[in-house]
């Protein structure tokens, strides 16, 4: 009983939510093949070659958006411009490789959302959310000490506290400044440590996602689409943090975990595997434990992790979407405003945040919507993930979320429980 108590003490420590958690059910992990699965073993398998030969997973109906083929893709930054596993310089800057120029941001239809008067909606069905409370996290006993991070500048209110990164090995900040860009224009750039490609095996091919680290106890979840990771034949699984096509593992790989029966760690709300892509696309959101790396650190100890904010509301001023095109050798970032989208289609009800973000094509599902991007740690607070309506959008210059509400905040705590279980 004291352990149970403990778990969920440090698990809301490290989320900021509104309101009680309501009953919900969470689905079990997909099998996979039984037989060791660690970190050697996932980078003999996925070798650079089968990275870039892997294809974003195929959507069901009615489908992700095609990947929408660009003129050009921006070079890799220099070999020495990041020093994944050396000291760093807090104040000195990190070089950003020009980028690639993107086409306008493309006006909405009249269909769509983000029409002026949606910016103050904050709760489901037009229903204020309670304002949310910043938590102080827990310290977790088995990690090792480090300095608390010192925010660059002042931020407004709400403020949830900085995740601090005890890594053995310190990371360099990848990103100490946005790259200059209007809004909703996507660029290629270097990527960062705290978001990366997943890779699965299903039905015999090679496919990716995008997955990030989000701030756990056990500091050992990633989160993504659940779309990206249903299904029985899902084998194989592991997280690449910052994959470029340049430099593949500059971290190392981390596997997602498997059971004694040889299932993966994948937390999914059952009604999501039950009632499918379209009728439980209000909860396409999936969490999974993953294995130390390579050098036998946990991967939050070596890149950090994303805060989990629940209850936020669906408009933001400013949010940062980062996800990794099918098309393009490195990830894409882009800042918009988000806006609330209550869908019209009664196969696919719910509502959504929702972002106009050009060039986000197959590959980007499962890629973080960050708030409160700090660019000395490369870490921020993530209020969704690419998915939920059409899995994510019909077209790649608009994407979805599900809204990280109540039913989100249960199942981050049953994979905070499961991850921590012995």
């Amino acid at each position: 009983m004291r352990r149970t108590l403990t778990v969920a003490a440090a698990a809301a420590a490290l989320l900021v939510s509104a309101g009680p958690l309501p009953v919900a059910e969470a689905g079990g992990a997909a099998p996979v093949a039984a037989g060791r699965w660690g970190a050697h073993e996932a980078e003999s398998f996925w070798t650079p070659e089968r990275m870039a030969s892997a294809r974003p997973l195929p959507p069901g109906p009615p489908g992700r958006r095609a990947a929408a083929p660009r003129d050009a893709v921006a070079p890799e930054p220099p070999a020495n411009s990041l020093a994944p596993w050396g000291p760093w310089d807090p104040g000195a800057p990190v070089p950003i490789a020009p980028v690639a120029p993107a086409p306008p941001l493309p006006p909405l239809r009249p269909d769509e959302p983000g029409e002026p008067g949606e910016a103050g909606e904050a709760g489901e069905a037009g229903e204020p959310e309670e304002p949310v409370r910043p938590v102080d996290p827990e310290p977790d006993p088995d990690a090792a000490p480090s300095p608390s991070v010192t925010p660059t500048a002042p931020v407004p209110t709400p403020t949830p506290t900085p995740v601090t990164l005890p890594a053995p090995d310190p990371v360099r900040p990848a990103l100490p400044r946005i790259p200059a860009a209007g809004p909703g224009v996507g660029q290629d750039f270097g990527g960062l440590p705290v978001v990366g490609r997943m890779f699965l095996v299903k039905g015999g091919g090679s496919y990716f996602c995008t997955a990030s680290v989000v701030a756990s106890p056990g500091r050992n979840l990633i989160i993504s689409a659940a779309h990206c990771l249903t299904g029985s034949d899902t084998q194989q699984v592991a997280f690449v943090p910052q994959y470029t096509r340049a430099k593949p593992r500059p971290f190392g790989m981390f596997p997602v975990l498997r059971t004694a029966a040889g299932r993966s760690k994948i937390w999914i709300d059952q009604r999501y595997r039950t009632q499918g892509v379209n009728r439980a696309a209000a909860l396409d959101v999936a969490f999974a434990q993953v294995g130390p790396g390579p050098k036998g650190f946990r991967v939050q100890d070596v890149v950090g992790g994303n805060r989990l904010v629940t209850g936020a509301g669906y408009a933001h001023a400013r949010a940062t979407l980062i996800g990794h095109p099918s098309t393009a050798a490195r990830p894409r970032l882009c800042v918009n405003r988000t806006t609330k989208y209550t869908s019209t289609d009664s196969r696919i009800p719910g509502s959504f945040l929702r972002i106009a973000c050009t060039g986000y094509p197959g590959g980007t599902s499962g890629g973080p919507f960050l708030l409160r991007l700090d660019g000395r740690t490369g870490t921020g607070d993530v209020v969704g993930v690419i998915g939920g309506w059409k899995t994510g959008g019909d077209r790649p210059d608009v994407s979805y979320s599900s809204y990280f509400g109540a039913d989100i905040r249960k199942l981050y705590e049953k994979a905070v429980a499961g991850a921590k279980a012995p």
